[in-house]
């Protein structure tokens, strides 16, 4: 069974029209590997109350929601802080991998603010980097854990599915 899967582009400048964001098409086959349906993309600017409301939504639809761009340093990079808006609790493993993985590649990676967190019953809501390449590596670091996650999150759940999975 797949997970049902809605994308949010964080971009002023894709929000505007000015440019064309390629996220969306290179994760759509890393998604479909980790066996995720992408069903949603939307691209909102660098907003915080925008980028809350798209994820509220994205909730409502599927119990996965990435995001992607505006979680580094920047003065307009709010998405952590819109995620925090949006979700009932952080799950602060997610983001601690990623940096600690794509430390490797880039040591610019300890500037990365992503986390993740839950809407109780709904959704696990993820921020991914903005550069394409590095959201999708980002996503391949953590698409493991995201089927247990989901269906925890989203529950009931069986004591049985607490086992812990191979890596």
């Amino acid at each position: 069974m797949s997970i049902a899967t809605t994308l949010i582009v964080v971009s002023d400048r894709a929000a505007a029209g000015e440019r064309a964001d390629e996220t969306a098409d290179l994760l759509r086959p890393v998604l479909a590997a980790a066996r995720c349906d992408l069903q949603h993309v939307e691209i909102v600017p660098d907003d915080r109350e925008a980028i809350a409301a798209a994820i509220n939504l994205a909730a409502e639809r599927t119990p996965l929601v990435l995001t992607t761009g505006g979680t580094g340093c920047g003065p307009r990079d709010v998405t952590p802080e819109a995620t925090r808006d949006a979700v009932d609790y952080e799950i602060p493993g997610l983001g601690e991998e990623m940096r600690r993985r794509s430390v490797a590649s880039t040591i610019h990676a300890l500037g990365s603010r992503a986390l993740a967190g839950a809407v109780s019953g709904d959704a696990v809501v993820l921020n991914l980097p903005g550069r394409p390449q590095g959201a999708v590596e980002c996503f391949g670091f953590v698409a493991k854990a995201l089927p247990h996650l989901v269906a925890v999150v989203t529950g009931p759940v069986s004591d049985a599915s607490h086992e812990s999975p191979k890596a």
